[in-house]
């Protein structure tokens, strides 16, 4: 009897193996793709359903602005502006304009200034964009300096993040020349790659705290000295859980973060809900001038918000004293939490826009808001939300987890879990090794950048050089019935709120080149 002929097959299925063999060790070797790295072939397939989504969503899934936190037109926009690619978007917009409650309308003029030229301030390539105000200026303080971009990195501890996405945001900060916030977890050696840094205060007091868990000055001095840190914040609420601590689950609570933190690894890290170190106003007051007594770096506080009472009592005690918080950090509930219940989550604190102006109005009716710089947070890193805020008086934005989205994050919503495949919300070494810090922080500099960009062009479109400069009557928003109301009716401002004088106005606009 004849052999059996070989099987022709045979060199079809070595090729076959042959190609999805070096498929794989080019995903593992290749630094672009975390996703593609931690998921070498398999990761193929969420590349291949962002190509083709668009024309899959025509008939099925969801529409362009339907996903939440983030929609898949402001992720796309992020992920583009990180990469350095094109943002426009083609054929028009596909939103309902006259059926959308409350769309916010940008108001154009026919004849605004000019795009500064390149190099200038506000300029090509960097548009960088320095502050309206001075943090630090209101009380003197010894090391007082005005923020060189008006967009920075918003608290996001060292834990909660991976090593490696920590050293991309702290790298791309340096190269965007924005301010990064540490989040309440501690100074980490991930924090320490050139860019500069505002140290947060939780309630866990996390590397600035004695053994007894309390907190500890001489600790906090000795943190300060020990890295380029250029002010400090007094973490009092967060938006996403407010009444609650921050909380970092035992699966990310490794020996060098237990280390850093001062506390047992592998357990639950849970913060205090409140403040130990002070528990009134007047005493959080008296903190603050005795950060900044022995600091020198302007103190703010972070806060997300309820009612009026709290802000009033803090605005009269710090117009009596001439003491107080130098910047007031407002933090929507539509702000990002690595792990918070759901019920603090949906329906806890109020939304920024409201809270902002609420805040807002305690200062300027106690005279403050021209000399107290004001930041937002809260899903505001994007051009019309940034522009949003600056009208009702923000003097610096910060981004969360748009940064995250920018150095990789898929909007998995596995933070809390210790299992981000995109390695930015873990600590398994097996993930973060997906995330290349170098490169990532070239995307977080570009989405800084393209921000401030985007941010300034508006800014223009309306007819003012500096977003600093926009009012509440440079936006409009459509209502029900095809009718529309001015931010001043909206939200209760007075005709000279945000308060900024003629000569501030001037210093204001001299600094957009």
């Amino acid at each position: 009897m004849d052999a059996p002929a070989p099987s022709r097959r045979r060199p079809g299925r070595r090729s076959a193996a042959a190609l999805l063999t070096g498929l794989v060790g080019y995903d593992l070797l290749q630094r672009r793709h975390a996703i593609l790295r931690n998921f070498p072939v398999v990761g193929h397939l969420r590349y291949l359903l962002e190509l083709f989504g668009p024309e899959l969503r025509q008939y099925i899934v969801t529409s362009n602005d339907e996903e939440r936190p983030f929609s898949r037109d402001q992720r796309r926009w992020v992920y583009a502006s990180a990469k350095h690619e094109i943002t426009t978007f083609a054929f028009g917009s596909d939103d309902e304009m006259e059926q959308v409650e409350s769309l916010v309308v940008l108001r154009p003029v026919p004849f605004g200034p000019p795009a500064p030229a390149p190099g200038r301030p506000g300029g090509a390539p960097d548009h960088a964009i320095a502050a309206g105000k001075v943090l630090g200026a209101r009380t003197g303080r010894r090391h007082a300096f005005r923020p060189a971009s008006v967009v920075n990195v918003s608290g996001m501890s060292y834990g909660a993040l991976s090593p490696t996405a920590v050293e991309a945001l702290n790298r791309g900060c340096a190269q965007a020349g924005c301010l990064h916030n540490t989040g309440e977890g501690g100074l980490a050696p991930a924090h320490r790659h050139g860019g500069e840094l505002v140290l947060q205060i939780g309630t866990g007091y996390f590397g600035c705290r004695d053994e007894t868990g309390r907190f500890s000055l001489q600790r906090l001095v000795e943190q300060v000295a020990s890295a380029p840190v250029r002010a400090l914040e007094i973490k009092l609420s967060q938006g996403a859980k407010p009444g609650l601590g921050g909380m970092l689950p035992a699966a990310k609570v490794t020996p060098e973060i237990a280390a850093i933190r001062g506390v047992p690894a592998g357990r639950d890290c849970i913060s205090p809900p409140v403040h130990s170190a002070f528990g009134t106003v007047e005493e959080l007051v008296e903190f603050t001038e005795l950060l900044g007594a022995e600091t020198g770096l302007p103190v703010g506080i972070k806060s997300a918000v309820g009612g009026r009472a709290f802000w009033d009592a803090l605005a009269a005690r710090m117009a009596a004293t001439g003491g107080g918080p130098d910047f007031v950090t407002i933090d929507g509930a539509e702000g990002g939490t690595g792990a918070s219940p759901l019920a603090f989550a949906d329906h806890v604190a109020l939304p920024f826009k409201i809270a902002f102006s609420r805040a807002y109005a305690a200062f300027a009716e106690a005279g403050l808001a021209e000399d107290v710089v004001f930041a937002g947070a809260g899903r505001l890193g994007f051009p019309d939300a940034t522009a949003f805020a600056f009208a009702l008086g923000c003097d610096l934005v910060n981004v969360g987890r748009e940064a995250m989205l920018a150095i990789g994050c898929v909007q998995a919503q596995r933070c809390h879990t210790g299992a981000c495949p995109s390695g930015v919300a873990t600590q398994n070494r097996w993930l973060m090794r997906g995330l290349d810090p170098t490169l990532k922080s070239a995307r977080t500099a570009n989405y800084i950048t393209a921000l401030r960009a985007e941010t300034l062009a508006l800014a223009r479109t309306c007819g003012v050089a500096h977003p600093a400069l926009l009012r509440p009557e440079h936006l409009e928003i459509v209502t029900a019935r095809f009718g529309t109301a001015g931010l001043r009716d909206v939200f209760g401002y007075r005709a000279e709120w945000p308060l900024l004088s003629p000569a501030r106005r001037e210093q204001v606009a001299a600094l957009a080149g």
